[in-house]
């Protein structure tokens, strides 16, 4: 099952804090005002070992286009089963190896070529990736001191970077990484990666280890702060849910190879997590979705399909 499905979603929709949003172009429309695609895979195959009794393709033939949305952003979501490539997908993009570079294809961020690792690109991962020996404000600002930015400077941005992400700039930011919680530590990885003010953000799991709760929370963090920064996030996860409340498009994956099996247009909520996970409309997408990626599922269990 190769071809691409999507379902446009509403024209206009209000964010979660109660402020309308623009209308968005229909799922097939050009980047609007003639911008450059933000993400853009042609053709795009990996194939690691290749050429030796452990060759392995990990993604094949993958080509989706994302539009960069002036003065909003978009977020776009991947689901799919452990090993259909979504982390590699993710990788690609942030130029990291050794998913980096594709075996055939070209990857393109903002209208160029990607070459390896930029500024224009932030990663968050799923595990906690604070340094221990840097306190909450150093872990913040290791972007912008390696950027040579005066200490007076960094330290400024980087207390209102840990405000923004919802902890206490005088309460936390003297506080080690042994010291904070789950949901804690991943503020502060959303804030290292924010004030570097990336383009493009990429996000691999990086609520999948939280208990339910905060990662409800933590969402809704995601969510406001897009808005503030309107950037293009690519967000992977495991749970339907997750990805029906954040996306605006769900990119579905599927195995043997890896490859994009369906792109779908989402409605989306105009109220937190919490209170959009109890409304009629959600769970019908979230059932839709989830009756969608069983069907890809058989189909990548059979051969020939």
């Amino acid at each position: 099952m190769t071809s691409q499905d999507s379902e446009d979603g509403e024209a206009a929709r209000d964010d979660r804090s109660g402020g309308s949003r623009p209308a968005r172009p229909a799922a097939d429309d050009p980047p609007s005002h003639g911008r450059p695609a933000a993400v853009e895979f042609r053709g795009v195959t990996k194939i690691y070992n290749q050429g030796t009794p452990r060759e392995a393709v990990a993604i094949r033939d993958v080509s989706f286009t994302i539009p960069d949305l002036p003065d909003r952003g978009e977020i776009s979501t991947f689901l799919g089963p452990s090993g259909c490539g979504k982390s590699t997908v993710l990788r690609m993009v942030a130029g990291l190896e050794p998913q980096f570079p594709p075996t055939r294809g070209t990857v393109h961020v903002l209208g160029r070529e990607v070459v390896g690792p930029g500024a224009d690109r932030g990663m968050v991962f799923q595990d906690y990736t604070s340094f221990d020996n840097r306190t909450v404000l150093g872990n913040v600002t290791f972007g912008l001191e390696c950027q040579g930015v005066p200490k007076r400077t960094r330290d400024a941005e980087g207390r209102e970077w840990i405000q923004r992400v919802g902890l206490d700039p005088h309460r936390d930011a003297a506080k080690y990484p042994h010291e904070l919680s789950g949901g804690m530590r991943q503020r502060v990885a959303i804030a290292r990666t924010l004030v570097l003010r990336p383009r493009i953000i990429l996000m691999d799991e990086p609520f999948g280890a939280l208990d339910p709760a905060t990662r409800l929370d933590m969402q809704d963090l995601l969510v406001r702060l897009w808005r503030e920064v309107e950037a293009t996030v690519l967000f992977i996860t495991h749970s339907v849910e997750e990805a029906v409340y954040l996306g605006d498009r769900v990119f579905v994956m599927a195995t043997t190879p890896g490859r994009i099996a369906a792109e779908i247009r989402m409605s989306a909520a105009a109220s937190p997590a919490r209170e959009t996970q109890i409304e009629p409309w959600f769970h019908e997408q979230v059932s839709r979705l989830q009756a969608q990626l069983e069907v890809i599922e058989a189909a990548a269990s059979r051969p020939g399909e």
